[in-house]
């Protein structure tokens, strides 16, 4: 549990980083608008590493911690909207598990900020554009994530160094 009387302060911004954006694309909608917004020529910035998935409900949470732990700033997991599913409920499982999943880095010290989740259909290329856009000038403005560094200062990883049994 936080300490009601912390207050988070930015780091002081880094010199030519460029926030590293993870994003997880539900295929039938999420990417489909991403594409529509490639297609219209619409602007956003370069910083979305898209990772395509058959459906949001197929989104293991490991998987957002894989990205931040590997060195993603921040990670974005769009999906279709309620209702407009291809698997009828997929989207209902990623409903229920990306508040949980938003819990639980916040409680690994990674801030809100650097997690999101919408839905985003195949026609909305524009919502796309500006969810990416921003996202990145939010994670810009929070500074690069090290993770590894916040994960050992909370007690988690302790025994990493450690050779297996036997050696």
């Amino acid at each position: 549990m936080e300490d009601a009387t912390a207050v988070h302060v930015p780091a002081p911004p880094v010199t030519g980083w460029e926030p590293r954006l993870v994003g997880f694309l539900c295929y039938w909608c999420s990417y489909t608008g991403a594409d529509s917004a490639g297609t219209a020529r619409i602007k956003y910035p370069p910083n979305l590493d898209i990772v395509k998935v058959m459906c949001s409900g197929r989104i293991d949470p490991e998987l957002v911690a894989t990205a931040f732990a590997h060195g993603a700033d921040g990670v974005l997991v769009l999906g279709c909207h309620i209702g407009d599913c291809h698997y009828i409920s997929g989207n209902h499982k990623t409903m229920v598990r990306m508040p949980l999943l938003r819990r639980l880095l916040g409680d690994l010290g990674i801030e809100p900020g650097r997690f999101r989740h919408e839905w985003v259909s195949a026609a909305e290329g524009e919502k796309f554009a500006k969810l990416v856009t921003e996202m990145t000038e939010h994670v810009r403005a929070l500074g690069p994530l090290r993770w590894p560094a916040l994960l050992w200062a909370r007690g988690v990883g302790h025994g990493a160094d450690l050779r297996p049994w036997g050696e």
